[in-house]
């Protein structure tokens, strides 16, 4: 029995018992009158409805795994504990960078070398980073080196600073380990997010209330689907903020919203801008390095063959304030060394310089406080989104949003399961919404909100192409529902 013919042919079973107010009646704790809000609560109880009731679902997978990465930071310090960590010599220094680079060769001699990441404390591996066979796409080989002993600790298949059991559930979080298509899956969740959030926080702060507390805290007197529909409102008010964010951030990676989100970015002048590295003296990244140059950049070509070493660069980076956490990328072709710091915790470190392996002079350099701000913004809520940018806490504050989200789809279909005809013989559930209640608006309301949601579903695509597959269901859904009635009389 399809969820709409319930509401659309003549009910006459009462409510539960312990909620005797269906959601369809008149609330007596919802703002009464004819205005504009009085005409769009219904139809935004509908949309909630039916967004709550087809996306939760998917939003409580992306919880659920989204739950698990905010965990795997300290799984991952435990379970590769060897690799990530030595015991400080007491007095020790650490053996040259470029030592613990050829430990890290000879160990792995069919690698070639892309990237080190020195240890960036005193109980820290460095990291060396390798293309080497075998090794699946995306993913490169990293061997861990003891500094004070250039011994290898260990070797492992990596995804950035991700190990393979966080880069494993990471995948898992942002396509359910599908490939590209499973990516549609995190998209559509974090289409959806934000509306459902701010939907279900301007129904529920609409609502006429004889207590202002009633607002922020749980009705504990309530019972039955009340009692539901306080706890998962009062929780949903408190974690909108967070999920809002959770769904923009999460939007810039996906696959058709976030090209849209890219390109505005773009053309607002918020694009991430780059040190440059080309040893010809060309602007490698257009306007982007503009007001960036440090040492001069029309460095000429370096000979071929001949380079200062990783010891020399690490000096030249330090020498102009990039010291934090550091970063370096062996040279390509045609460029030289780049040196980033990649220390995300407030207050961030991020400058990077770019430096000529001929003569070890810096190239060029970039400073994070020269960022745009929309690329700053960019930066620091993806790195919110990753647990990074607070470390411990960040990581908490994910962890109770994803076990907010689980909570508020469970409430969300126990509310659902306690409307449905309670006397009915056969498979039944819960009443949405009547439908028609955008007739309701008036036309000052509805032309903006039409065009509003045009432009949303144009620019965030996913949302758009399944709001318009649930109005086509609807319709669907209402002209048989009508039809069942009118052959019943």
């Amino acid at each position: 029995m399809a969820i709409d013919e319930v509401r659309d042919v003549p009910v006459q079973d009462p409510a539960p018992a312990s909620d005797p107010a269906p959601d369809d009646a008149p609330d007596p704790a919802s703002k009464a009158g004819t205005g504009t809000w009085a005409a769009v609560r219904p139809l935004l109880l509908r949309m909630h409805f039916y967004a709550g009731l087809l996306i939760a679902p998917l939003l409580f997978l992306a919880a659920a795994t989204g739950l698990l990465y905010a965990l795997s930071f300290q799984a991952e310090e435990i379970v590769y504990k060897d690799e990530l960590t030595v015991s400080a010599p007491a007095g020790g220094a650490a053996r040259p960078l470029s030592e613990q680079v050829a430990a890290a060769t000879a160990a792995t001699p069919q690698g070639e070398v892309v990237a080190v990441w020195p240890a960036p404390d005193a109980e820290s591996t460095t990291r060396v980073l390798m293309e080497a066979p075998g090794v699946a796409e995306g993913m490169t080989h990293t061997v861990f080196v003891n500094p004070y002993t250039a011994e290898v600790a260990g070797q492992l298949d990596t995804s950035g600073d991700a190990l393979p059991l966080r880069a494993w559930i990471s995948g898992l979080h942002a396509n359910l380990q599908l490939g590209e298509t499973g990516r549609i899956y995190s998209e559509l969740a974090a289409s959806w997010m934000w509306v459902v959030a701010l939907g279900g926080l301007a129904l529920w702060i609409g609502r006429r209330r004889s207590r202002r507390s009633a607002l922020v805290l749980p009705d504990r007197k309530a019972t039955g689907r009340r009692r539901t529909l306080s706890w998962h409102a009062t929780v949903g008010l408190w974690a909108t903020a967070g999920l809002v964010v959770l769904s923009a951030t999460g939007l810039t990676w996906s696959t058709y919203a976030g090209e849209n989100i890219g390109q505005l970015q773009d053309r607002l002048g918020g694009a991430t801008p780059a040190v440059s590295a080309a040893l010809d003296g060309g602007a490698g990244g257009g306007d982007e390095h503009a007001g960036h140059h440090g040492g001069g950049s029309g460095t000429a070509p370096a000979p071929a063959g001949k380079d200062v070493g990783i010891d020399r660069v690490v000096e030249a980076a330090k020498a102009v304030g990039v010291t934090e956490s550091l970063q370096i990328t062996l040279p390509a072709e045609g460029k030289g060394y780049v040196v980033k710091e990649r220390d995300r915790q407030v207050p961030v470190h991020l400058d990077s310089v770019a430096v000529n392996p001929a003569d070890g002079a810096v190239m060029d350099t970039l400073r994070f406080a020269d960022h745009p701000v929309l690329a700053k913004l960019t930066r620091y809520g993806i790195d919110a989104h990753m647990g990074l940018m607070f470390g411990l806490v960040n990581q908490l504050l994910l962890a109770a949003l994803a076990l907010a989200v689980m909570l508020l789809v469970f409430w969300g279909y126990r509310m659902w399961w306690l409307r449905r005809p309670t006397k009915a013989r056969g498979l039944s559930f819960g009443r949405p919404q009547p439908r028609g209640a955008w007739r309701r608006l008036p036309v000052t309301a509805l032309l903006p909100l039409a065009a509003a949601t045009a432009v949303v579903g144009w620019f965030v695509p996913l949302l758009g192409i399944s709001l318009a597959v649930f109005l086509v269901l609807d319709a669907v859904l209402g002209l048989i529902a009508r039809r069942k009635a009118a052959a019943a009389a």
